[in-house]
């Protein structure tokens, strides 16, 4: 086994049907040499579908990173190594998982501009999103406000970019850093998502190609979690 999983999904997020061969079989899954499943990971949770292979059929419930390579975890028959398959996503679930994964990059780059508060820590389903900020003050009539603002720069229909960029400049660009506790990683080469006028990031999972395909979000509920954290809950609307 040399190199990796080919990730499908950092250079089109819309792929929803892919070929693949099997690498190797084991911890109830098999690993690919090509995925266009995104793996559980930098606050997204994992894609899931089916794979297809000589006239069987399995469920992937679970995609999880063993670096270099992503492991498909399976419910159903399983494929031996060096067989062909055919991966489809569960596109409805992941589509609402864009929504959300674009919605939370506007959300923060809107709290940043009018709190200066920073990201410490997300999640986002199919169901929900919420993301944590560096914030002492509980006040839910700013949040709305944010996410007032957010909705309305999303309405706005905003491209959403995705290209390379190499770690020293990227650090060196302004608004890149939203995590409050680390740095992007570091790695030569940083994919970057700049959605247009608004925010710029280094992020490895899916979004939609314009911020118009959200359709807006709500606020759900805010929690406390700490003496300087504040906890937001999106959904869709």
């Amino acid at each position: 086994m040399e190199g990796g999983t080919k990730l499908l999904y950092l250079d089109d997020s819309y792929i929803r049907v892919f070929e693949a061969s099997v690498v190797d079989v084991r911890d109830g899954g098999v690993i690919l040499d090509r995925t266009a499943f995104h793996p559980t990971g930098g606050g997204l949770e994992s894609d899931r579908g089916k794979l297809s292979f000589g006239g069987s059929e399995a469920k992937v419930v679970e995609a999880r990173m063993a670096p270099p390579w992503v492991i498909h975890v399976l419910d159903g028959g399983m494929p031996e190594r060096g067989a062909l398959v055919e991966g489809v996503l569960d596109w409805e679930r992941r589509y609402r998982i864009m929504r959300l994964h674009t919605a939370i990059h506007v959300l923060s780059a809107v709290m940043m501009e009018k709190t200066s508060a920073l990201i410490t820590g997300n999640n986002v389903s199919p169901e929900m999103a919420r993301v944590d900020f560096s914030l002492e003050r509980f006040d839910r009539a700013t949040m709305e406000e944010c996410v007032e603002e957010s909705n309305r720069l999303m309405a706005q229909g905003r491209e959403v970019k995705t290209y390379y960029m190499e770690w020293e400049r990227a650090l060196k660009t302004p608004g890149m850093v939203k995590l409050a506790s680390k740095l992007p990683p570091d790695i030569p080469v940083l994919r970057v998502v700049e959605i247009e006028g608004v925010d710029i990031q280094a992020d490895g999972g899916p979004h939609v190609r314009n911020t118009a395909e959200v359709g807006g979000v709500r606020l759900v509920k805010l929690e406390n979690k700490g003496r300087a954290n504040r906890r937001i809950y999106l959904s869709l609307v």
